[in-house]
């Protein structure tokens, strides 16, 4: 039997009591993690990073003196795009939430999260490339909504796509499975899969989240 490969973390905190009970944490969680460094920040962060041995994971806090956690994830997605980014953070602000998605961290988390949560949050980053709460999905849907581009990038939006494809975009937008989806268009699945995979392309998004996300942004889709 394969020997299971130990994942590699990095922690980014100002607080040194905070990082050490997050040592903590993660060992609970399981012995399959490694802390490869602790910094104070961005800076700190940059000194310790080596492009021979990168971490799998950053767990990132946001607000640190210097070098902030905005700033270190703009540095880091420059320099290290490989290396994923878990923000633990004590800010629930949805413009701060919203915009750390959109540079594209892999999960975020609060301060005050239980062991068992932090080792879902690792191991779904790892396995599934993110971990997104239905807490953290609303703030970004809720932001998106009250956002609404203009018309013209709406019907810029609609002219990538045919007729079939908006009628499975909106399908897409519900909780029906592309098996449900395909009965309803009187398609195969396979048909299905196309469809999906020319959105994909098309709207450069990489899963059905994605997809969702989209529509609600350009108001492509009627909730």
């Amino acid at each position: 039997m394969p020997a299971t490969r130990t994942i590699k973390l990095g922690l980014v905190d100002d607080h040194t009591l905070f990082r050490k009970g997050l040592i903590s944490l993660i060992e609970m969680v399981s012995s399959d993690y490694t802390v490869l460094f602790e910094a104070d920040n961005g800076s700190d962060l940059q000194q310790k990073l080596d492009y021979n041995n990168q971490p799998d994971i950053i767990i990132m806090d946001i607000s640190m003196p210097g070098m902030d956690g905005f700033a270190s994830v703009q540095w880091l997605n420059e320099k290290f795009p490989l290396v994923k980014i878990l923000v633990v953070s004590m800010i629930e602000k949805e413009e701060t939430i919203v915009r750390m998605l959109k540079l594209g961290v892999k999960g975020y988390l609060c301060k005050d999260v239980e062991p068992k949560e932090l080792g879902e949050a690792l191991n779904a980053i790892m396995n599934k490339g993110f971990y997104y709460t239905d807490f953290i999905t609303g703030k970004l849907v809720h932001s998106l909504q009250n956002n609404q581009p203009g018309d013209t990038a709406k019907t810029e939006a609609l002219k990538l796509m045919n007729d079939r494809e908006r009628d499975f975009l909106q399908l897409a937008c519900s909780e029906y499975t592309y098996n449900e989806i395909a009965a309803k268009m009187f398609l195969s699945p396979k048909t299905i899969d196309g469809y999906r995979n020319a959105l994909f392309e098309k709207l450069n998004v990489k899963s059905r989240v994605g997809l969702a996300l989209y529509a609600i942004k350009h108001d492509l889709v009627k909730l």
